[in-house]
């Protein structure tokens, strides 16, 4: 059991070491000019360890990033009354603000995009009420609304932030209620 342990303890240093050496790279470099050579050699690990721990370089951003957002939405699924939900959103939108500015401007947005709309889809499906609507309802507007908000919380982060997040929070919620009223009026015709 202790040589487990012990291969564990290994993996996840070098998990950790890959993730530190592509961050670093990242503060000088494009994503997409960045090799898994390069992050080796930053790590100080083998391409055999690399290898061992993730498939590609996106994968690390994942391995990275995915955790940190998903805990901030689960805690607002789990933990945050329904009034108070759009607002924790808005809060958590405000805590990886950094982290989307870095993957816009290092070109991996994609990567933190589809972390964002899983996670969406999940606040979305746990915290409403879909008794009323049909499944087809339920997937295409959760698609909807996740695309929807990604784009304005990114228009509002990359345009500096001139309005306040109140005024965000209280657009989303205006698109979120308008929207579900005409899907409703939709299912009652």
């Amino acid at each position: 059991m202790a040589a487990t342990e012990h291969s564990q303890k290994i993996k996840q240093d070098s998990q950790e070491y890959l993730i530190t050496a592509l961050l670093q790279l990242l503060e000088t470099k494009d994503f997409n000019d960045i090799t898994v050579t390069q992050v080796v050699k930053r790590a100080g690990v083998s391409r055999m360890a690399f290898y061992r721990n993730f498939d590609t370089l996106e994968d690390v951003l994942i391995a990275y990033i995915q955790p940190k957002i998903s805990a901030g939405f689960d805690n607002i699924i789990n933990r945050i009354p329904q009034d108070q939900k759009i607002n924790a959103l808005g809060s958590l939108f405000e805590e990886i603000s950094c982290t989307l500015k870095m993957a816009v401007d290092k070109h991996y947005e994609l990567i933190i995009q589809n972390i964002f709309n899983e996670n969406m889809a999940k606040f979305y499906d746990q915290t409403m009420d879909w008794s009323q609507f049909t499944t087809m309802q339920r997937k295409y507007w959760i698609k909807f609304m996740g695309a929807g908000v990604y784009a304005i919380w990114r228009e509002w982060l990359i345009s500096g932030q001139v309005e306040t997040i109140n005024d965000i929070h209280v657009l989303l919620a205006d698109f979120q209620i308008s929207t579900l009223k005409a899907l409703k009026n939709e299912t009652t015709k």
